[in-house]
């Protein structure tokens, strides 16, 4: 008969300190004490973990700003940001941004750009962050251990080739490969509503969440899923293109190749059509006259039918993923907060499985437009973690 492993004592100090980093980098500061209680530690191992991380820089030690009463205060543990730090990259439509971020998620430094005709080409895209994370990474004496990379399309996971980024005309790009060579980090390259959707789980209204959905709506419609508190991400990575579904046969033609899909509908051209804008007007536009509307409460009326294809949508959603939390992100975040409820009531009243659990909640992001970067950062954060 075989005898169990058993973890030597070296192994299990590296993996009761990547823990302990993982806990201080999404849930911030917190005591020895508390620190002990949560992860299930002793306080010796706690002391032991905390003080060889303070030796190295990594965290520090300090008084609560408001400490009060008799005695001594306990200290609280701080993950010091300079200490680890990765590159987040964000690459939109027709925007791209850029943040150095450190240990604990603060954004250090960023930098952005618009990209414009020749810009968007895949190459143009790479040469330009390459170019500029170098600056950035300069100008605040910082380097990044790995980076993180979002993009709006279908992208494989295991080495960040993006198979299809339409909306960029993007086709079978090895932007994990190219970028990994040019940054000299390893890189992580994920779908937009994928990283949305775990910025969410550690950071926004869906922390502390264990089931999910993210949904993103820019010029295209995705999807990420908290699933058991983890990142779903299916066959290869590719997960999350909702905005592809049927939900009205004949509509619409798609660059997909498909009529009537869920993206035809609410994305931002149906949003434009709902508001009566002209085809071309600018984001800064829509948000704007959203924004009126709110003011002038008549949005349920003007948006009537742009509700009920929302609402469709994601009952079809719940029904079939039976999260908790529906998250909206992106121009869905600029919604009046009467057309989302009224969605909500529809997706509460229609879907069996919103029914089944006592009702689905619907709520809009609230990390606004850093949330793509944050997401890419807790990517390239998940495997370096477990090595400082």
């Amino acid at each position: 008969m075989t005898s169990p492993a058993v973890a030597r004592p070296d192994e299990l100090r590296r993996v009761n300190r990547a823990i302990l980093l993982r806990r201080l980098h999404a849930g911030g500061p917190a005591t020895r004490a508390a620190l002990a209680t949560e992860l299930g530690l002793n306080r010796s191992t706690i002391k032991m973990l905390v003080d060889g991380l303070a030796e190295t820089g990594v965290v520090e030690e300090r008084v609560p700003r408001l400490a009060r009463g008799a005695g001594r205060p306990s200290l609280l543990v701080l993950p010091q940001p300079q200490a680890v730090v990765v590159l987040a990259v964000d690459v939109q439509v027709e925007h791209v941004g850029i943040a150095l971020i450190g240990l604990g998620g603060q954004i250090l430094g960023r930098d952005s750009w618009n990209l414009r005709g020749r810009q968007r080409e895949s190459s143009e895209v790479m040469t330009h962050v390459a170019e500029s994370a170098a600056l950035l990474s300069s100008d605040l004496g910082l380097r990044p251990a790995a980076a993180g990379i979002s993009v709006p399309g279908v992208v494989r996971r295991s080495d960040g080739h993006v198979h299809d980024a339409a909306n960029l005309n993007w086709v079978d790009v090895a932007l994990g490969d190219r970028m990994t060579t040019l940054l000299g980090v390893p890189v992580v390259v994920g779908n937009d509503a994928e990283f949305g959707a775990l910025a969410e789980h550690l950071r926004g209204v869906g922390r502390g969440v264990s089931d999910a959905v993210f949904v993103s709506a820019d010029i295209g419609v995705g999807g990420g899923l908290i699933a058991q508190g983890s990142l779903l991400r299916g066959a290869a990575g590719y997960l999350g293109e909702i905005g592809h579904m049927t939900v009205r046969p004949g509509g619409r033609p798609c660059h997909c190749g498909n009529e009537g899909c869920w993206e035809t509908e609410v994305g931002e051209a149906a949003l434009t059509r709902a508001l009566g804008l002209a085809a071309d007007s600018p984001r800064g536009a829509i948000v704007a006259e959203l924004r009126a509307l709110e003011r002038n409460y008549c949005a349920v009326d003007r948006l009537g039918e742009y509700i009920d294809w929302l609402a469709l949508g994601l009952v079809n959603v719940v029904n079939i993923l039976g999260p908790e939390l529906v998250v909206l992100g992106d121009l869905l975040t600029a919604l009046p907060d009467a057309v989302v409820e009224r969605a909500a009531e529809q997706v509460r009243r229609r879907s069996m499985v919103s029914r089944a659990i006592g009702g689905v909640r619907v709520e809009k992001s609230s990390l606004g437009p850093d949330l793509k970067l944050l997401g890419a950062a807790e990517a390239a954060f998940e495997g370096v973690l477990g090595t400082v």
